[in-house]
């Protein structure tokens, strides 16, 4: 029972109406007075109780019996019909003579009210290399730079920090492991994009990582003449995902919005500076203590044999 918030009587109080009519004798105004309904109320549950027991104290779907102006089954195979062939609602209620609103409504109880839903949805695409250090995910997120906390914390969007800037924050993801790095940097360039693969390729030398190819978008930092010639001297493969289609680099996408809710938009920094501060002890709780459901709810250090109680990933 879905009874609402307002509802003077539920079954149990129906129950009691009744039995004071009938049993105790009440007269039907003082009974309809003592509960706050109307008369015609008391009478018309005291008439189920009589005729259907305790069972015809209990909700009833409002549908009518019957609707004989209902649409007929003919014309709804109609609108299925026309509709998988899309056309819109206005054709559709030309075509058949009927009114955009009971085209509406018949497409909406089918599912069908969207064209998008007549497209099946595309698959999943989820996959994994076998081992750490196969593939690299790379990616960049513009965050604005502040001296004081923003209209996150206070609520107001005119007190900001005029001529602050940006700065970007260059991330690294393993496809296996999940073990994530990012160093921060005041551009994208493609001088910025090679010193924090760099990095990257340190931190993960020191848990014994080591990659063979990297994934990336189509930036103009990743497309440019010196990062890749750091990839050939590093000996890694650079493969980039298809052009407006993020979903390919989904762990990397994945990992900024954690990244975001979790260490950006935490807490209250008093500037920019301090959340830069803050990255390093994050990453780390990030890589040997955060659980994570596609690793069954281990740490990403897990997947690499690497003890929680090891200090390196605190040394970036």
């Amino acid at each position: 029972m879905n009874t609402h918030q307002n509802a003077r009587l539920t079954p149990h109080g129906r129950a009691l109406l009744a039995r004071r009519v009938i049993d105790e004798g009440i007269r039907p105004r003082e009974v309809a007075q003592a509960q706050g309904v109307s008369v015609r109320t008391v009478y018309k549950w005291v008439r189920r109780f009589r005729e259907e027991g305790l069972p015809g104290l209990q909700d009833r779907s409002s549908r009518p019996g019957r609707s004989p102006c209902a649409t007929d089954a003919a014309t709804v195979e109609q609108v299925i019909e026309r509709r998988q062939q899309r056309q819109t609602y206005r054709q559709i209620a030309r075509a058949l003579g009927i009114g955009q609103s009971t085209v509406a409504r018949i497409l909406k109880r089918k599912g069908l009210n969207r064209l998008a839903l007549l497209s099946p949805a595309r698959p999943d695409n989820r996959y994994e290399h076998d081992a750490p250090g196969d593939l690299l995910h790379l990616d960049i997120k513009k965050l604005g730079r502040f001296e004081r906390p923003g209209h996150r914390v206070t609520g107001d969007r005119q007190q900001n920090t005029p001529g602050a800037g940006w700065e970007y924050v260059h991330i690294a993801i393993d496809d296996h492991s999940r073990v994530a790095f990012g160093t921060l940097y005041p551009n994208e360039t493609g001088w910025s994009a090679c010193y924090a693969l760099l990095d990257a390729m340190r931190y993960y030398r020191r848990l014994g990582v080591r990659f063979a190819r990297v994934l990336t978008d189509n930036g103009a930092c990743y497309k440019s003449k010196a990062f890749q010639r750091l990839c050939r001297r590093l000996g890694l493969t650079h493969k980039r995902t298809r052009p407006y289609t993020p979903r390919t680099n989904g762990k990397a996408e994945r990992f900024i919005q954690t990244a975001l809710r979790e260490w950006a938009y935490a807490r209250s920094y008093e500037s920019s500076e301090q959340r830069r501060q803050h990255l390093p002890a994050w990453l780390h709780q990030y890589n040997w203590h955060r659980p994570h459901a596609s690793l069954d709810y281990c740490s990403p250090v897990h997947r690499l044999g690497l003890s929680v109680n090891n200090l390196v990933g605190l040394h970036t």
